[in-house]
């Protein structure tokens, strides 16, 4: 294997230095790629020693600029469209509509619509612009190949590192994006595994339950900083589980001869801001808005039947909520938050409203005002330092929302695929819940 990898990489240095042998014929003697600047910024972007350590804190400032930056625009959205519905059920009301009937079409499907795109919409209008502007300045090659040699290890490709960074944008666009492995067994590789990093509709839980955990750790309020550091650990563990996970199936079920790429780096330039802005916005934040939507519809409205439908005396909600308790209290959770889980498959933005819905007993999906009154209702339901823990390691490791599922179908044209991929990070995070919740119960 290292000598077809050696063979290789000689072959193309001949191809390339024949190549600058002809260039500088033609146009005579070229200033000495050395010295110049793209070459001084890759001898810092692709060190060993600061490779790592540079692409870390990159992402850790990408997440920090969508997560904070996506709050106050996520706020106006929100009341924007709440008076919208105002509207509607005045609307509804003068038109002599039976209560159910606004029940299903506001209080289930349109708010259903309106709490993604509120969520959604504006961590991926910074987020995509943002990934698309690294990617016309040159940096995600240089990505890829610094990650290249720990996925190489891993039995994958080293292109998955791009796949991967554009998963915490979307993991559906993680996938799409996987059509850049010309291997079709590196590329389900990449496919199987994309999920395992949280995409932008998983952080808003992240974050909530980061600042539960937070308070609870620091009580005295010098904890500002825990939740960022406690979002950015749950990244690296997603990480860290995408190169274990892509060894076992590389080891197992997807054994083959891993494949060499080359990889030219461009040299840096500046980005075009308008074609970044518009590509970003056009082909992927509206496209992957538009697939959220078309599942989350139907969530809302199911959400809705189930909140209001009784059986003596209880709703479905409940019913099925304490169905599920048992298994939540194992893994350190409990059966609504199993329950909300199982109903924010078609959109993750879905869980916490769910979750909320049904300890405060309403009828529809809501959101509390801030973080502080989510934080009061959850201690009133028992909540402890460790159901918030495992909250956020189930929310790393879960099945994918609806829109990655059937993207992981449409790309793999096989069921089976998509099942692997919801039964993988499940399985583990049901694993690493009991483990801690057993954990905690023997030691403390």
């Amino acid at each position: 294997m290292k000598n077809e990898a050696h063979t290789q990489d000689a072959l193309v240095c001949s191809i390339y230095a024949r190549a600058e042998e002809i260039a500088d014929r033609v146009v005579g003697n070229p200033p000495d790629p050395q010295t110049g600047f793209t070459a001084a910024a890759d001898r810092i972007i692709t060190s060993r020693l600061l490779a790592l350590p540079l692409i870390l804190a990159l992402l850790a400032f990408l997440f920090w600029i969508t997560i904070f930056g996506a709050n106050y625009p996520s706020d106006l959205l929100a009341r924007l469209f709440f008076w919208i519905e105002g509207l509607l059920v005045q609307a509804f009301t003068k038109l002599g509509s039976p209560p159910w009937l606004l029940g299903v079409l506001v209080s289930g499907l349109y708010r259903g619509l309106a709490w993604v795109a509120a969520v959604m919409l504006p961590p991926m209008a910074i987020f995509f612009p943002l990934f698309t502007l690294l990617e016309d300045l040159g940096f995600l090659p240089r990505l890829a190949f610094n990650l290249d040699r720990l996925f190489q290890k891993a039995g994958a490709h080293g292109k998955q590192a791009l796949t991967m960074a554009m998963g915490f944008g979307c993991n559906a666009a993680g996938v799409v994006a996987a059509r850049i492995i010309d291997s079709p067994r590196e590329r389900l590789l990449a496919v199987l595994t994309n999920n395992l990093v949280p995409c932008n509709g998983r952080f808003p839980l992240l974050i909530t339950m980061g600042t539960f955990l937070g308070a609870a750790l620091f009580p005295g309020g010098s904890g500002s900083l825990a939740p960022a550091l406690l979002v950015l650990g749950a990244v690296l563990l997603g990480v860290g589980a995408t190169f274990l996970v892509s060894k076992v199936l590389a080891a197992t079920i997807l054994k083959g001869k891993p494949s060499f790429f080359v990889l030219e780096l461009p040299p840096y330039r500046l980005p075009r801001l308008g074609q970044v802005l518009a590509r970003s916005f056009l082909d992927r934040t509206l496209f992957v808005l538009a697939r959220a939507m078309q599942v989350a519809a139907p969530a809302g409205v199911l959400i809705w039947i189930l909140a209001n439908t009784s059986v003596q005396k209880i709703t479905l909600i409940n019913h099925f909520s304490r169905w599920l308790d048992p298994l939540g209290r194992a893994m350190g959770l409990d059966g609504v938050i199993l329950l909300s889980f199982i109903l924010g498959l078609p959109a993750n933005e879905i869980v916490i409203p769910a979750m909320l819905m049904n300890y405060l007993a309403a009828g529809a999906l809501l959101e509390l005002e801030s973080l502080g009154a989510v934080r009061q209702v959850l201690l009133l339901n028992g909540w402890t330092g460790l159901t918030a823990f495992n909250f956020m390691v189930f929310t790393i490791f879960h099945w994918p929302c609806g829109t990655t599922l059937l993207t992981i179908k449409k790309e793999t044209g096989s069921l089976k695929w998509a099942f692997l991929a919801a039964l993988l990070p499940t399985l583990l995070g049901l694993a690493l819940c009991l483990l801690i919740t057993k954990l905690t119960t023997v030691f403390l």
